[in-house]
């Protein structure tokens, strides 16, 4: 087993319940004949509600030359969202271009 495949297997061991068994998903509704399921507990990942950001200089000190960001402009207002940071939260809500706006990955 390769290395990279230990954090899942670490997390999965802590989730399972004392049953050895992942309890039935719930219901939460039908879309066209078929059940939609929640997957997650409501607010499971946690979204960044007040992101601090670093001047470009710094950001390059911290991030590797082709990390992925996800970028966002609105009038001239200028946001870029490291994709590693979003894999963990997977939305920023946040203000760009004095529009209230959630970013999502």
């Amino acid at each position: 087993m390769s290395r990279r495949h230990l954090p899942l297997l670490a997390l999965l061991l802590v989730a399972l319940p004392a049953t050895g068994r992942l309890p039935d998903p719930e219901i939460v509704g039908v879309f066209d004949g078929d059940p939609m399921y929640a997957v997650l507990l409501l607010d499971a990942i946690p979204a960044i509600s007040e992101p601090t950001f670093v001047s470009g200089e710094e950001a390059d000190r911290q991030m590797q030359s082709a990390e992925p960001v996800l970028g966002l402009e609105i009038a001239g207002d200028t946001r870029a969202y490291s994709l590693w940071q979003l894999d963990a939260h997977e939305i920023v809500n946040d203000t760009v271009g004095g529009r209230e706006i959630a970013a999502t990955w």
